[in-house]
């Protein structure tokens, strides 16, 4: 169903790597044409068709059922939630939601299908023709959605490494939602800024928690090529299973590669099934892709057709909050945020959370953005912790900000201590307590360390009667070396200044 349209709003030229076994090749240009599937899995608490807990990691095969296990006899039971869910996205991808959809039987044989066949949706599925803007490099892009449709996932293949192979059924039967875009992608940077921006969406709706290291989501590239100018699409390429965005720019950059190499060779593309190797970092083929009639889709005679009426698009439409791009926007309009920062806070709904909560406890919008963009999501990216993960709370944050501000300590302290209230979730007024980190701002008690400094730097005192402005900035620094970072850089670079310009002889 991938590539029904074209809709090509502006191409990414690629130019084949030359090795040194191919320096005579003629080189042509060519514009890559990509679409991409995304299987989302649903946030539910229990299995599409049955009870069984879709609970992560547990111990294999033990959140299973005769439903789930395809035991004859057995028949499945529609989750309502999942269906919410779906059409959650829908609303949000601005789709068209039709009056009726159903479920289908797509037959397929594979060890972790029990059933061979999973129940999937084909010709009526829940939302079509959405939509999602992306912006790359400064310029804005529409990438239309094709279709979403809700299915069940199919168990997990264990291979040992001394051989043998495993089933784990646990998530077989887990509810996941399908979003195939339109071909309207050029390069692995719109891939992946479509992919940051449908993630975030689907937190935002509550939908999806996105770890693709859980495989909470899983994209599949479809990739070909054509020479620039062309209105013929090449023979397209899918790429299988990808769990990171790295590995979906890698992904695809050197597919674009192989089948620009391949067709200056004078070979073919092959459509078919490919997955990445990150070991390698290239693409390795898996199977000949299969037709939809392969799959002999039917209805599913065991589930009736599920019907949307304007009450429930109403109810499930009121209960979705405001989404990343009109955040951002009121980010940027009300606070006076620029661009960058208000796209980095609202990339995540928690972090935006999290900066609104601050925010209304120390109202200085840019401050606020300033640590938490530098110093929070540095430890976090250090630690490899999510937001939620976090032990400062926002009122303790905003306490912080609001002790730097007053002058009780500098941004250097205060630095120091926001680490120490990420590691142990102390408030800063008890961590300055216990290590007596007030700031020193009596000028008394600084005048005769600053007058120790000047002695003992003429030289870059001299420097700074000579009009050299940088100078005076080392010997602040000498000044909070000596009373241990707790003097107020303030009150020592004006007293600094006073005494080189009004009394030479010091």
């Amino acid at each position: 169903m991938l590539m029904s349209g074209v809709q090509v709003f502006w191409s990414v030229r690629y130019q084949v790597p030359i090795d040194e076994h191919r320096k005579d090749c003629n080189i042509m240009d060519f514009q890559a044409v990509i679409g991409i599937e995304v299987h989302a899995q649903l946030n539910t608490k229990s299995k599409f068709f049955c009870g069984c807990s879709t609970q992560f990691a547990a111990e294999p095969n033990t959140n299973v059922c005769p439903v789930c296990l395809g035991f004859p006899g057995s028949l499945p039971v529609l989750n309502k939630k999942a269906i919410d869910y779906t059409i959650k996205t829908c609303l949000a991808l601005d789709c068209e939601i039709p009056e009726q959809s159903r479920f289908a039987r797509k037959n397929y044989y594979y060890p972790d299908l029990p059933k061979a066949y999973q129940i999937s949706q084909y010709e009526l599925p829940i939302g079509r023709n959405g939509r999602i803007e992306i912006e790359v490099n400064g310029r804005k892009k529409v990438i239309r959605i094709h279709r979403i449709h809700i299915e069940e996932d199919a168990g997990k293949l264990v291979h040992e490494a001394g051989g043998g192979s495993f089933v784990d059924y646990n998530r077989g039967g887990t509810p996941l939602m399908e979003i195939v875009s339109e071909a309207d992608i050029s390069s692995s940077e719109e891939a992946v800024a479509y992919l940051t921006n449908l993630r975030s969406i689907l937190q935002y709706i509550g939908v999806c928690e996105g770890n693709m290291e859980k495989g909470e989501m899983r994209c599949e590239p479809n990739i070909s090529v054509m020479p620039v100018g062309s209105d013929t699409w090449g023979t397209k390429a899918e790429l299988k299973n990808l769990n990171s965005f790295k590995a979906v720019s890698r992904g695809i950059d050197y597919e674009i590669s192989r089948q620009i190499e391949l067709i200056e060779d004078g070979g073919a593309v092959v459509q078919e099934t490919r997955r990445w190797d990150d070991a390698t970092q290239t693409t390795q083929t898996m199977r000949i892709k299969e037709q939809e009639n392969d799959y002999r889709y039917f209805p599913d005679p065991d589930l009736v057709p599920v019907e949307i009426d304007e009450k429930w698009l109403d109810e499930l439409r009121a209960s979705i909050t405001e989404l990343p791009a009109h955040r951002k926007k009121r980010f940027i309009e009300e606070l006076e945020l620029p661009e960058y920062d208000a796209g980095v806070l609202t990339g995540a709904k928690e972090l935006a959370d999290y900066f609104e909560a601050v925010l209304s406890e120390f109202n200085d919008p840019k401050q606020v953005s300033n640590w938490i963009m530098t110093e929070l999501m540095g430890q976090l990216n250090e630690k490899s912790l999510a937001i939620g993960e976090c032990k400062i709370t926002a009122v303790d944050f905003a306490e912080l900000l609001e002790l730097i501000k007053k002058g009780t300590i500098n941004a250097r302290i205060g630095k120091d201590i926001f680490k120490e209230m990420f590691e142990t979730g102390k408030s800063a007024k008890s961590i300055i307590e216990e290590k007596d980190l007030v700031q020193v701002s009596d000028e008394g008690e600084l005048e005769g360390i600053i007058e120790d400094v000047i002695s003992a730097n003429e030289g870059p005192v001299e420097d700074f009667r000579n009009g050299k402005g940088k100078a005076i900035g080392f010997l602040v620094g000498q000044v909070m070396k000596k009373t241990g970072g707790k003097a107020n850089p303030q009150v020592v670079n004006r007293i600094l200044k006073q005494k080189i310009e009004m009394n030479r002889e010091v």
